[in-house]
């Protein structure tokens, strides 16, 4: 399928569509069983990045309520691949990004928080040296939820108001409630 396809394809899905598990977006995917590890499946998104990246930022705009955008000062790029989304969504809108990194990557001072993952532990850092912002946070995948509120906490001990979280897939049966709204464009 090419980019136009699956541009085409996605004009024609509304609003309440978006999310489920007919769209176009499901046919670039990739799934790769038993990776990281034995029980967890993968889902690869490199394809998309790869073909059809203006599709999926015009499909993550499209799964933010209106008006939502107008309330956010900044994104907050969760790593790695929230780094691209994020970077691709800032540049569109004219918005600045906060990075939330893995330890070591930024200069300091830095806020770092400790948390879990489906597979193991890992930890996030940011600046705590910024002005308080509105943030958007932007990722690839909500699976357990860990990283992204690991994210989320990080962001408002460093004094910004977190209006909500954007992801491209949200795996909804591994995580619990979220105490902002995520936006997602697949569901799974």
């Amino acid at each position: 399928m090419s980019a136009t396809d699956v541009t085409d394809i996605t004009d024609d899905f509304t609003a309440t569509t978006r999310a489920n598990s007919e769209h176009p977006f499901w046919q670039v995917i990739r799934t790769v069983p038993n990776f990281p590890k034995s029980g967890i499946d993968f889902y690869d998104i490199t394809p998309l990045l790869r073909s059809h990246i203006e599709a999926v930022i015009d499909a993550l705009l499209a799964a933010l309520p209106k008006g939502v955008m107008d309330e956010v000062d900044c994104l907050g790029a969760v790593e790695a691949r929230g780094f691209v989304f994020a970077s691709l969504l800032a540049g569109r809108l004219g918005k600045g990004m906060i990075l939330l990194r893995k330890p070591g990557k930024l200069p300091p001072p830095v806020a770092n928080k400790a948390y879990a993952l489906e597979y193991g532990k890992d930890t996030l850092e940011m600046q705590n040296n910024l002005p308080p912002e509105r943030v958007l946070l932007v990722d690839d995948i909500l699976a357990t939820g860990g990283t992204l509120m690991t994210a989320y906490e990080l962001c408002k001990s460093a004094g910004h108001d977190v209006v909500g979280a954007l992801v491209l897939l949200d795996l909804i049966d591994l995580h619990g409630k979220f105490p902002v709204p995520v936006y997602t464009v697949l569901q799974r």
